[in-house]
């Protein structure tokens, strides 16, 4: 068959478009892709520290749940649309064990297909055109494509180093605290990896209160802490459910990121909404996949504790490799990332730009985060120790940190 023997796919009209898909913003980390891509098109190899993609499997016992799982065909059916009642008490099970956070499984747990897509739709659940939400800069891009969908506006938190990344209520204008209806958090943070104390939570709650704005943590890297400290959750601090709720992702805990297991925990009103919002959109989870996941929240955790352990030995392997190259820089408290100055005399896009020309070695811009990301740029330690360490021996070869 010749290409005359299809029809053309050419439009015969103009395609109407609707308002709100130009004002998206632009995915930056796109174009790192893309340079990445063209890179080892071009024969290099290329060590890639831009990404945020777990890079080890997911753990042996839950692919067999699966395997299976699949072999059942209850879950060849149409899934109950707010997901199966065993899932969902599997969860509220780990966050009493690992929290000590009580959840009502029924009304105070949601479902939902990726961290990602609760982070997204939130906005859209409680926010009408023209409403403030507050963001952290810099912060996880994705919290703006929410609040852009939604047509409402952003008002950004900065976080500084000054202030352990965490934002400074205080400096959020009079007009906008009291404006705004939503506010995102993310601890242990993506970008900077920073982690946040039980008593900031506690200042949140207050803070939540007397604005009356809805607080949603976002916990993607609850499960990663160093040196013997744990993570806080939002929802340990008393009150946090009645201002807020939390989102939870199986992605980086149990390395499932390609599964799109996640859950809204916390406020009954709230995860109501979104489970409304869901039904109109949804039919669940495929069964068997749900299944797997309870067998990852109710089964053995030394899985997850091994993997903490890993990013452990990588983040003091990789830091004392910079650190022999003269790039000085405080270690990651939390999560799979490290957040990096950039030398003087150079941008953030700049400096990753010629770390990957010269170097081969690729990292996420902090720029890319928000305008207080500048200055910055982002590390996944999501390669082994061996390809890390080479990391920071090509980076030593420009010289830079003399």
């Amino acid at each position: 068959m010749n290409n005359a023997d299809y029809t053309s796919s050419r439009s015969a009209f103009p395609i109407p478009s609707a308002d709100m898909l130009s004002q998206l913003p632009t995915q930056f980390f796109a174009t790192l892709v893309q340079n990445v891509n063209r890179e080892i098109a071009d024969g290099h190899d290329v060590i890639n520290l831009g990404q945020g993609n777990p890079d080890t499997p997911t753990p042996p016992h839950i692919v067999t749940s699966l395997q299976a799982s699949a072999e059942n065909p209850l879950y060849h059916k149409y899934s109950p649309f707010r997901g199966y009642a065993f899932l969902k008490e599997a969860v509220a099970k780990r966050y009493k064990e690992d929290y000590n956070v009580e959840l009502d499984p029924e009304t105070e747990v949601a479902i939902l297909f990726g961290g990602k897509t609760g982070l997204v739709q939130l906005p859209q659940i409680l926010l009408n055109p023209g409403d403030v939400c507050l963001v952290p800069d810099p912060g996880y891009p994705d919290y703006w494509s929410g609040v852009a969908i939604a047509q409402a506006r952003m008002s950004f938190m900065p976080l500084l180093e000054g202030n352990a990344f965490l934002p400074d209520y205080e400096a959020i204008s009079a007009d906008d605290r009291q404006r705004a209806k939503l506010m995102f958090l993310n601890y242990p943070n993506n970008p900077t990896s920073a982690t946040a104390p039980l008593s900031f939570y506690e200042d949140t709650v207050e803070f939540a209160i007397k604005h009356q704005i809805v607080v949603a943590s976002d916990f993607a890297y609850g499960a990663i802490g160093y040196d013997g400290h744990r993570p806080v959750s939002f929802l340990q601090a008393p009150g946090a459910k009645e201002v807020g709720i939390e989102f939870y992702t199986l992605s980086k805990t149990y390395n499932m990121a390609g599964w799109r297991v996640g859950f809204a925990l916390g406020n009954a009103e709230i995860i109501s909404k979104i489970n409304l919002l869901q039904d109109h959109i949804y039919v669940s989870l495929f069964g068997g996949i749900q299944a797997a996941a309870a067998t990852a929240l109710t089964g053995p955790q030394d899985c997850v504790t091994s993997l903490v352990a890993k990013y452990a030995s990588r983040r003091d392997a990789f830091y004392e490799a910079l650190s022999s190259i003269g790039w000085q820089a405080p270690k990651p408290k939390g999560s799979f990332f490290g957040w990096l100055p950039v030398p003087g005399g150079y941008s953030s896009a700049d400096f990753a730009n010629l770390l990957l020309r010269e170097a081969k070695v690729a990292v996420a811009p902090g720029i890319g985060f928000g305008s207080h990301g500048e200055g910055y740029v982002r590390i996944g330690l999501l390669s082994d120790e061996q390809r890390l360490q080479e990391a920071a021996e090509r980076i030593g070869r420009l010289q830079l940190f003399k």
